[in-house]
């Protein structure tokens, strides 16, 4: 009877070792930005003020993670309402008919020392293409005012405004082809 009691101990021990966590971003602590270049000479940078994202992983070191995010692309912001205004409309992200754009992540190849290569599939303007991003994570730690695990995380890459049919009426070097997405997050478990 001992020996049954502590392979079932053992068992129900494994499996919260080992069990997923899913994590959600932290809304006042989490950023989903770019930079765009305007006539060969500046750089326009903006931001999705209202998205969401989750992370469901088995393992402290977030190796095996898988990641999904979701924007809505009305909440672009550059600090222009005007230019906020052109780029929700059909020129660029047609946010009445496109509302949300999304990434769900495919694969993580480990690059380095908490470095990955974090490939997936993001969906703009109506249109899916794959791509790959780099992936810091920034470390898990404990926050000191409520005692609760943080894990943070950023995410660096270029995508091509063509490959999602973006701004085709502007081309280079009015807009340059290429944008650089930069997202900064913390995560905490869902309870």
């Amino acid at each position: 009877m001992k020996k049954l009691l502590l392979v079932i101990q053992f068992a129900v021990i494994s499996f919260g070792t080992f069990a997923q966590t899913k994590w959600q971003n932290d809304k006042n602590h989490s950023q989903l930005k770019f930079d765009i270049t305007h006539m060969g000479v500046s750089t326009v940078s903006g931001a999705f003020t209202d998205f969401d994202a989750t992370i469901v992983s088995a393992k402290p070191d977030f190796s095996d993670a898988t990641f999904e995010l979701t924007a809505k692309t009305a909440s672009i912001n550059t600090g222009v309402e005007k230019r906020n205004d052109h780029l929700k409309s059909a020129d660029f992200f047609d946010a009445a008919a496109n509302p949300e754009m999304t990434f769900k992540s495919t694969g993580l190849k480990s690059t380095g020392k908490d470095r990955y290569a974090l490939t997936g599939n993001l969906t703009m303007h109506g249109v899916t293409k794959p791509v790959t991003l780099e992936l810091t994570f920034r470390g898990l730690i404990e926050n000191p005012m409520n005692k609760k695990q943080i894990a943070g995380f950023r995410a660096t890459g270029t995508v091509k405004r063509a490959d999602f049919a973006l701004g085709t009426k502007f081309a280079p070097p009015m807009l340059s082809e290429e944008v650089t997405i930069i997202a900064d997050g913390e995560f905490g478990p869902m309870m």
